[in-house]
Parts: C-alpha cells; sequence; structure tokens
C-alpha cells in the first residue's frame, strides 16, 4: 500500500474507486482528480476499478477521496 516511485520527482500510486461502469464514469473520476495540485496523469479504469495517478509528490488521501467523492463515486483505498 506504499506509492511507488518511478522516476525521481514521479510518485505512481493505485487506488481502487468503486461505482465506475462506463468510460463516462472514468473520465469523471479522471477529471477531478487531475485538478489535484501536482498531479501529472490519471488513468481510471471502471472494469477493475482501479485509478493509477502520477503525480510530482505523494497525494494526501484525503484530497484524492475528496476528489472522487466529488465525481460521484467512492474510494476505497490504495489498491
Amino acid at each position: 500500500m506504499t506509492a511507488q516511485t518511478d522516476t525521481p520527482g514521479s510518485v505512481t500510486a493505485v487506488y481502487q474507486v468503486t461505482g465506475m461502469s462506463c468510460g463516462h464514469c472514468e473520465g469523471s473520476v479522471s477529471a477531478e482528480i487531475s485538478e489535484l495540485p501536482g498531479v501529472s496523469s490519471v488513468k481510471a479504469v471502471a472494469s477493475s476499478g482501479e485509478v493509477t495517478v502520477v503525480s510530482a509528490a505523494p497525494l494526501d488521501d484525503e484530497a484524492v477521496r475528496a476528489a472522487v467523492d466529488e465525481a460521484g463515486f467512492e474510494l476505497v483505498g490504495r489498491a
């Protein structure tokens, strides 16, 4: 459950989100998380419920939870 460091200055974290069922869901979650400071990329996959986030520094889990909530879904935790 720890973030993985890809390259210097880049951190990748995978979160588990419930309720996503389609591409629109993936887009909504990705758009909200992308607005968090330091986020460089987000990939949400509805079929697995996994959301992979690459950021400049580790993200605050509560900030990610709030973004997912804003999109209308539930953050279960880190995958």
